[in-house]
């Protein structure tokens, strides 16, 4: 790969830096160490506080290089995108090691930084290449991955490889496509090659492609497999590459590590093989689980079961199906839904071993062919109606109503059972892509009179709105199960044994009453998701937001990240030294920007992001990278633009990179709060802290409302 794609110069450079790696390491000393404590490691990491905390006294830290281009969404198929931390993370805890990431704005940017030192291992779905074997060393696969072509939906397919001449494959500079892509240019001689920057995200580059921006790209067929079950505006063409391997990345010298990474992978039973071409003769579906070791989840996406949060994958069955996994020594591959007959169907089709989703046994399902675990909870079904609805105190004082349902749910079964006892029930089927949630949601809005939900979900809606009541429980409380297809009687032995083991007991009781009985982190999850979910509203003010940063060229998302920040969407917030309004200003810079008015949202908003125009303008001079500019401007827009050229004159006299925020200029402005430093700075003292906190904050609130939105 590399050596068709980097200069000779570049190449120098890297067997340098590889020969200095390997000097330093004979002259620190004789012996292998796996890690370096945590007092040597340089922070790259934009996620991470400022100032690193100190490990135990006698704990190491291993430094984890990850590709900050690789986003977290909710994947809907396959393995999770950050599976390989998770694995990193339990090979720490093992060797009781400190765990820090590192986060590389460019993917090419990985290798030589590992190289540098600056990292002890690379964990970015690493392809494993003939060329990067000849600058690192590998440790046994943990994923295997094949790479297709893939194009926007109104794109010319391609019906063999001859058809690729004349057309143009864009790849991400320092990716393993790039080898794929060479290889098929010599095969196709007129095939055009485009590289772009590393740092361009997977959802940008699909957007490129839907758009007919980008002709055609290669992606592994994980990634495509989970894209495809949320976006139709791309498809997967034609087989690129045979399979490859993913790995974590280690430095030749630090053979110690590598050993101790690959006998964790096979103690742990990790290793990933490549599947004979012969056909499988499974006896039971527990032993292609264990042949293939991998077991499937099928999921539905909502806010008791697993979604995304911040950008961390999270809910009670996500968990249970994590440690499922783990305790069985698999990897886990997490498959969302579309609706809730396809939660069933999923198992049926083989598409997925076991379902959870608080599915309550019915004779209806076992006749479709589900069996059923032992139960791992109950709950009570209850009639909800809207809060202006009459209490009653008995089932017939609901005769007239109407009940809204989906008919695949237990709660049909028990709202016909209840209609052969109470005069004049209307049952009415709803879409069977309404969650439980979204249907309380409609009786609430009193666009349904009634429905039936389990009293887990109704405590939980109760804690949040008071439009609502419980008027009857029907029956005892139900329980609850998880499922698999009928026939495969290991599997469900194993499904038993865990909830046996787990049920009440210490981990279970955790998970569950993290999201079931945590009032405070309920309060914030669910506010933010039922304001997000579907409609994608990250604020009151989106619209306004949308209408100004489309006039001047600014993420909207971004600026509504930082429009929390400075008020918490209140426009009314006024700060001690007199700043006002949604975006914080200063009513004599509000006036200079011509608005009289700063707490009307409309006139707010606009002289916000006239004014950040503003300073990104003035920025844009000092010569910062593209990349960086939005977080130099932040910086100036908090702080000031005095304070911030003074930040970037002392990294440059410190050695590090004057052009970068995270990890270069931003230690540099925490340095001006000290008395020895801020005595020879133009603009004098500054209180770091601040804008350093200040742009962390907006960035995580920002990547958190990117993957909500995508």
């Amino acid at each position: 790969m590399y050596k068709f794609l980097i200069t000779k110069t570049a190449k120098k450079v890297y067997v340098v830096l590889l020969a200095m790696f390997i000097l330093a390491m004979v002259i620190v000393s004789s012996s292998s160490n796996i890690v370096t404590s945590s007092s040597q490691a340089i922070s790259r990491d934009s996620q991470a506080a400022s100032v690193t905390p100190a490990a135990e006294p006698n704990q190491k830290t291993l430094r984890v290089l990850i590709w900050g281009g690789g986003e977290i969404i909710l994947p809907r198929r396959g393995h999770p995108q950050d599976i390989e931390l998770d694995y990193l993370q339990q090979f720490a805890d093992e060797k009781n090691l400190k765990i820090k990431h590192i986060r590389v704005t460019k993917f090419a940017d990985l290798i030589p930084m590992l190289l540098a030192g600056e990292g002890d291992v690379i964990a970015a779905n690493l392809t494993k290449t003939r060329e990067r074997e000849k600058l690192l060393s590998f440790s046994e696969p943990f994923l295997l991955s094949k790479e297709y072509l893939v194009m926007g939906s109104q794109s010319k397919s391609l019906t063999s490889g001859k058809d690729l001449n004349g057309r143009e494959i864009v790849i991400q500079k320092g990716k393993s496509y790039e080898s794929t892509a060479l290889g098929l240019q010599k095969i196709y001689p007129q095939l055009k090659i485009r590289l772009v920057d590393s740092a361009i995200s997977h959802e940008t580059l699909y957007d490129k492609l839907a758009s007919g921006e980008y002709d055609i790209s290669i992606q592994d067929n994980n990634l495509l497999k989970s894209a495809s079950t949320y976006r139709d505006d791309i498809k997967m063409s034609l087989q690129a590459s045979a399979t490859r391997q993913l790995a974590w990345g280690v430095a030749p010298s630090n053979k110690a590590l590598l050993t101790e990474l690959n006998q964790f992978l096979k103690n742990q039973y990790l290793v990933a093989r490549a599947k004979p071409k012969t056909k499988h003769g499974y006896k039971t579906q527990w032993q292609k689980i264990q042949a293939t070791k991998t077991v499937r989840f099928v999921l539905r996406n909502n806010l008791s079961s697993y979604y995304i949060w911040r950008g961390e994958l999270l809910g009670f069955h996500y968990e249970l199906a994590k440690r499922f996994a783990k305790e069985h020594h698999l990897r886990y591959e997490i498959i969302v839904a579309p609706n809730n007959v396809a939660l069933l169907d999923y198992l049926l089709e083989d598409k997925a071993d076991i379902a959870l989703g608080f599915l309550t046994p019915t004779a209806q399902r076992r006749n479709k062919g589900i069996a059923f675990s032992r139960p791992y909870h109950y709950a009570s079904e209850l009639v909800v109606a809207h809060k202006d609805r009459a209490e009653i105190n008995a089932a017939t004082e609901l005769a007239n109503s109407t009940i809204y349902i989906r008919p695949s749910s237990s709660y049909w079964e028990s709202a016909v059972a209840l209609k052969k006892t109470v005069e004049g029930i209307n049952l009415v089927g709803v879409a069977e892509s309404q969650e439980t949630e979204l249907i309380i949601d409609k009786v609430g809005e009193k666009e349904y009179e009634m429905t039936i939900a389990d009293s887990h979900i109704v405590d939980i809606e109760m804690t949040f709105r008071d439009d609502i009541q419980s008027l009857i429980a029907l029956g005892v409380p139900k329980s609850q199960s998880w499922a698999v297809a009928s026939g495969h009687d290991k599997l469900l032995a194993k499904s038993n044994a865990f909830i046996k083991k787990h049920y009440k007991g210490l981990f279970y009781n955790v998970i569950y009453n993290k999201y079931f009985k945590n009032q405070k982190r309920l309060d914030r999850h669910y506010r933010d998701y039922a304001q997000q979910n579907d409609s994608g509203v990250l604020s009151p003010y989106d619209e306004i937001v949308k209408k100004y940063a489309r006039q001047h060229n600014f993420d909207w998302r971004l600026l509504v990240s930082q429009m929390h920040q400075e008020s918490r969407f209140n426009p009314n917030a006024k700060s001690m030294a007199g700043a006002k309004g949604l975006f914080q200003l200063m009513p004599r810079t509000a006036k200079q920007l011509g608005i009289e008015n700063v707490h009307l949202p409309e006139q707010g908003i606009k002289a916000g992001v006239l004014y950040m125009n503003w300073v990104r303008e003035r920025m844009r001079k000092d010569e910062v990278q593209d990349d960086q500019l939005i977080w130099f401007t932040l910086a100036s827009y908090n702080a000031g633009a005095g304070h911030v050229r003074d930040a970037m004159r002392l990294a440059k006299q410190k050695g590090w990179r004057d052009d970068v925020w995270f990890g270069n200029v931003e230690k540099a402005m925490l340095l001006l709060s000290k008395s020895q430093y801020a005595a020879k700075a133009r603009y004098g003292y500054v209180r770091g802290q601040e804008p350093v906190n200040y742009i962390r904050k907006i960035k995580r609130r920002f990547d958190t409302y990117e993957n909500i939105l995508q």
